[in-house]
């Protein structure tokens, strides 16, 4: 049954993949292509994955080349779309209802070919110091309140800059320096290996996925306003520190979209919370590799309804590492990090231990503190930039909290621990389109390896077969 699903997937991609690339080859060229007018793949590995020049692009403020309008008139359209199309199989999309003893389908429109959804990307220099990116995505699998999907749109991730730069044509600067206002920490980031950017780049939308995340990985994605300053020196040595606070007020538009309606929709953050990260890194040749650390402590309100009670902290130190070989026609690449998050529930606990309920759709800890560690590796080869294959391993572990993630039947307090490999692949017949078949197998989810769920679920049940095609243009 699995290998008939297989088979029927990969004959409708081929389909998709024809018709894909007969509608886009024509125009494929995104907005900073056009601005720079240099080739996708002299800033990407594979689009997010940054190459040191893409690297020193974005630092320097997305400001080498041309500006869009100038006196003498329109020089490009600084804008970009980008679109996506997907297949996704859970090998056991059935699970027993506990309330009612009766087997319920867990994602809809498994094994179905759907438009995922889509972004504009408003991208350019606005002169030879201030430029940036607001992506403005329309997912068609939002799930609306009765759990039905539905159409959405909002913004997402948005990074503006100003920085110093050279000019086309001259020596990178010893010191490259700037400040950005972005909407999700470590989007501003310039390496692969932290979370906002970090791979699985695409990821199955109608896929079950594990309950527990770190803040900083995604937890907070276009929730928070933040502004800081970086510097780089020498093309060695990184440091940046940043500031983000509850998007709201003047800084609402970088939530637009979101659901402020919602106890519970969007985290609501005390004051500014600061955000570190200093990075060593080295090129030589076609090598190049950085070690580095990051880390944000966060003072959140249990309920972003109501701010006049304290807050839970969590605080986010993480490390990573990368590297890179890129030649042609070998290209191959390799990231990591480590996260470590402490959680202090000063202000969920104990409301949580004196009536049994939470602040709001806040949190419910049995304990007053806890961790969370999330560890992920992968490495990717590319030929020619077009043929690409990766693997990669995940694994969250945290403190067993019987408020957080349940008990056994024994009333043993449960564990957020996931653990579990990807492997993936993927084909470029041009630089804007890519197709992607990837598989997530689990080891653990939840908790545990069988019987997660107490109703005879398995991790396995949850691995993931997923076909996507991408295009940008």
């Amino acid at each position: 049954m699995f290998a008939h699903k297989v088979a029927k997937i990969l004959s409708v991609a081929a389909v998709v993949a024809l018709v894909g690339t007969w509608t886009i080859e024509t125009n494929a060229v995104p907005s900073y292509a056009r601005q720079t007018g240099q080739e996708c793949v002299a800033c990407h590995v594979s689009f997010p994955e940054l190459t040191p020049y893409g690297r020193y692009f974005k630092l320097t403020g997305y400001t080498i080349g041309k500006t869009a309008i100038t006196s003498e008139g329109v020089n490009y359209i600084p804008g970009a779309v980008m679109a996506q199309a997907s297949i996704t199989n859970t090998r056991n999309n059935h699970e027993i209802d506990p309330n009612t003893g009766e087997t319920v389908t867990i994602t809809q429109r498994n094994d179905s070919l759907v438009f995922t959804g889509a972004s504009f990307f408003l991208a350019s220099k606005l002169n030879d110091y201030v430029g940036g990116f607001i992506q403005w995505t329309y997912n068609n699998l939002a799930t609306t309140a009765d759990g039905t999907l539905g159409g959405h749109s909002g913004i997402d991730n948005t990074d503006i800059r100003v920085g110093k730069y050279s000019a086309p044509g001259s020596a990178e600067p010893d010191l490259i320096y700037g400040f950005t206002l972005n909407n999700n920490p470590t989007v501003q980031d310039v390496w692969n290996s932290t979370p906002a950017f970090g791979f699985p780049f695409t990821t199955a939308p109608l896929a079950n996925t594990p309950a527990a995340a770190t803040q900083i990985d995604g937890s907070l994605a276009q929730q928070l306003a933040g502004l800081g300053g970086y510097v780089f020196w020498q093309k060695t040595l990184y440091g940046e520190l940043s500031f983000y606070r509850t998007a709201d007020g003047a800084f609402s538009f970088l939530r637009q979209g979101q659901d402020i309606h919602t106890d519970g929709g969007v985290a609501a953050l005390k004051g500014y919370n600061p955000y570190w990260r200093l990075a060593l890194s080295h090129d030589w040749g076609a090598n190049s590799i950085m070690v580095g650390t990051y880390g944000m402590v966060i003072d959140r309100y249990p309920s972003n309804f109501d701010t006049s009670t304290p807050t839970d902290r969590y605080r986010d130190i993480a490390f990573d590492a990368q590297y890179q070989y890129i030649t042609d026609p070998h290209t191959f690449t390799a990231q990591a990090t480590y996260i470590h998050e402490k959680q202090s529930y000063d202000a969920s606990f104990p409301v949580t231990a004196a009536t049994g309920a939470g602040i709001g759709a806040g949190p419910t800890p049995a304990n007053p503190t806890d961790t969370l560690r999330t560890f992920k590796a992968k490495a990717t080869y590319y030929h020619d930039r077009k043929y690409g294959g990766t693997i990669a391993y995940f694994s969250t572990t945290g403190s067993a909290d019987g408020g957080l993630y349940g008990t056994d039947a024994n009333g043993n307090a449960l564990t957020p621990d996931s653990s579990g490999w990807i492997g993936e692949l993927d084909y470029l017949p041009i630089q804007n389109i890519r197709l992607m078949l990837q598989y997530t197998a689990y080891n653990k989810f939840n908790g545990a390896s069988t019987n997660y769920d107490g109703n005879g679920r398995n991790a396995k049940d949850n691995n993931t077969l997923f076909f996507n095609v991408w295009v940008a243009f």
